[in-house]
């Protein structure tokens, strides 16, 4: 393998990995008497805070245009960014009433969503490959939430909230790849934020007002704001140029089974053969859809 492929490689392992983390630290802030709320409004703003100074300090040049076209891109992103607030707002919830292995599962989905948007935007069948896929991803979804035993048990205000971040998801995954791409990835990655910041306070602030624990900052926000916005935009930006978008995608996938061991080590959620074979079907599943884009891109070089 080139050295160039392996390091960004690794950098987006690296990257994946950072996200997979996220969600044991936000159950732990739970744990500690910290709400949904004080959790994503303090990763958001600190998040905001730390992609603004890595701006100042890196300074990238975008390709040219005219200061019209290029506000006009920046409210692209801040509207698109809504997306990444209401993710992490949904996600958040939904982890608060089922445990992470499940909800990162239902993150997960995104994948076959992703697949239907496609559709629905191109105006085309998906091929076989990925039909296969995604039933694939729903046979290995049933698997982790343990739908087949008689001791099936679960709350579906976690289901439902994983459902919803599913869906941001979703639209942060199209418009990451769709919005304003002339501009550098690390504004657009600030741009989106604010976004995200924007709507996650007007979620969070009336109820924030009336009671805020702004330890929360210094426990926990600078730990998700660095795990969940700051190191994941540095890593993907510094390794995906350096791998093909397939290849990108395979290695992401690290994510699921980084937030299922973390959980296991921390939390002592345990995780039983079913619901490891489910995950197994699933890191299958983005596999098989990504791996023909890897070759093909490897084969053009």
């Amino acid at each position: 393998m080139d050295k160039s492929v392996l390091k960004g490689s690794i950098l987006v392992a690296l990257g994946a990995c950072s996200y997979g983390m996220l969600t044991t630290f936000v159950k732990l802030a739970y744990e500690d008497g910290y709400t949904s709320y004080e959790v994503t409004f303090s990763q958001m703003a600190l998040g905001l805070l730390g992609l603004l100074l890595i701006n100042l300090f890196v300074r990238k040049k975008d390709n040219a245009e005219t200061g019209t076209s290029r506000n006009r891109s920046k409210l692209k992103l801040i509207a698109a960014g809504t997306t990444l607030g209401l993710t992490s707002f949904f996600y958040y919830l939904a982890v608060k009433y089922i445990p992470v292995s499940i909800g990162i599962v239902m993150l997960m989905q995104s994948v076959w969503m992703g697949v239907v948007l496609e559709a629905i935007m191109k105006r085309k069948k998906p091929g076989t490959k990925k039909i296969l896929a995604v039933i694939a991803i729903l046979t290995g979804t049933l698997l982790v939430t343990n739908v087949f035993k008689d001791s099936f048990e679960i709350d579906w205000r976690g289901i439902g909230w994983g459902v919803l971040a599913a869906m941001s998801y979703t639209g942060t995954i199209y418009c990451s790849n769709t919005v304003s791409l002339e501009m550098h990835s690390l504004k657009r990655s600030l741009w989106m934020m604010l976004g995200g910041f924007i709507v996650v306070s007007i979620i969070t602030l009336p109820y924030l007002i009336v009671e805020f624990n702004t330890s929360i900052f210094l426990n926990w926000g600078l730990i998700l704001a660095l795990f969940g916005t700051i190191l994941p935009p540095l890593l993907y930006t510094a390794g995906m140029p350096k791998i093909d978008v397939g290849l990108g995608a395979i290695i992401s996938s690290i994510e699921l089974p980084a937030a299922v061991l973390m959980a296991y080590f921390l939390l002592n959620e345990q995780v039983d053969l079913a619901q490891w074979l489910g995950i197994g079907l699933i890191l299958l599943a983005v596999v098989q859809m990504n791996l023909k884009k890897s070759q093909h891109a490897m084969a053009k070089e």
